[in-house]
């Protein structure tokens, strides 16, 4: 597909043999320099579509940030530049840098200093760097806008302009998003130039081997409902999606109340707390998360 060599060994090391939709239909376009709108749901494959391009135009020579990737969570901005990582694996000379909130300044300013070329971030902690100085986006030739439509729901649209206004015009723009609502539009209108428009039609099925089961209840008689498919379940690990972060801290403790391992993740809950929150349920030390959707 036109992939630095290096990128490509890498792509086959990790054991991708086909592209996805969105990476058939995305890697060319960038490579080509076109500025992109992705329409995908999160599973589609869209990092590889977006990394692997960009990697490939990257001149490791160059100790500055060449590509700048916004991402709307901390997790997932630590998930994207893992698989930045991966893919540059024989790439030595290039680095990757997350940078989010929660983290201490003096890692992401060593790592800035050191000539970071791509930098995975979350927009306030990009904006932090922006107005300390500490970040120069004067070089930049890529910006990707990932789960735009996330972003902005979580209200960081000034934030996106912000560093949007901050780019030079000649700067490559990628933007992916699960759906198109005004203001991804209006984004996509004001600061691309020419876009083209991938869409990847979603697919509802999942995998054979997961089997899917619903139970009505009433609200007072979840906890009860919950406590029996715990006790005659035989289970390693679940994960509880509650939909707000109150309820993550309140179902926690009334399971704990009850002599269930379990714990609470929300966007409230400090970043190295999140981490070792998930290390524990990895290892088995404890046995439930009670999450919000921050956890997806």
């Amino acid at each position: 597909m036109g992939l630095a060599p290096a990128v490509a060994q890498a792509v086959r090391d990790v054991g991708y043999e086909i592209p996805s939709a969105i990476q058939a239909a995305t890697i060319p376009l960038v490579l080509a320099g076109r500025d992109v709108v992705g329409l995908a749901q999160t599973g589609t494959g869209k990092t590889a579509a977006f990394a692997l391009p960009i990697l490939s135009l990257i001149d490791p020579a160059v100790k500055s940030p060449q590509a700048l990737i916004l991402a709307p969570t901390r997790e997932l901005a630590l998930q994207v530049a893992e698989a930045c990582i991966t893919y540059s694996a024989n790439m030595p000379q290039v680095n990757v840098l997350p940078i989010y909130g929660g983290q201490a300044y003096g890692i992401q300013l060593s790592g800035l200093r050191r000539g970071a070329q791509i930098i995975v971030g979350t927009p306030g902690r990009v904006i932090d760097h922006l107005k300390k100085g500490t970040l120069d986006l004067s070089g930049l030739r890529h910006l990707v806008l990932d789960e735009a439509d996330e972003m902005l729901a979580m209200g960081f649209q000034e934030d996106v302009e912000r560093i949007l206004s901050d780019t030079p015009e000649t700067t490559q723009v990628a933007l992916f998003s699960a759906t198109m609502p005004a203001a991804i539009r209006r984004i996509s209108q004001k600061y691309l130039t020419d876009p083209a428009e991938v869409k990847v039609a979603s697919k509802t099925a999942t995998a054979p081997t997961i089997e899917q089961r619903y139970v009505l209840v009433n609200h007072r008689d979840k906890l009860d409902a919950l406590t029996r498919i715990f006790e005659v379940e035989d289970f390693d690990a679940m994960i509880l999606f509650v939909r707000t972060k109150s309820a993550t801290e309140e179902l926690a403790e009334r399971l704990r109340a009850r002599g269930f391992s379990a714990a609470p993740i929300n966007g409230d809950i400090p970043q190295n707390l999140r981490e070792r929150t998930i290390e524990a349920l990895k290892d088995g030390r404890t046995d439930i998360l009670v999450a919000t959707d921050v956890a997806a």
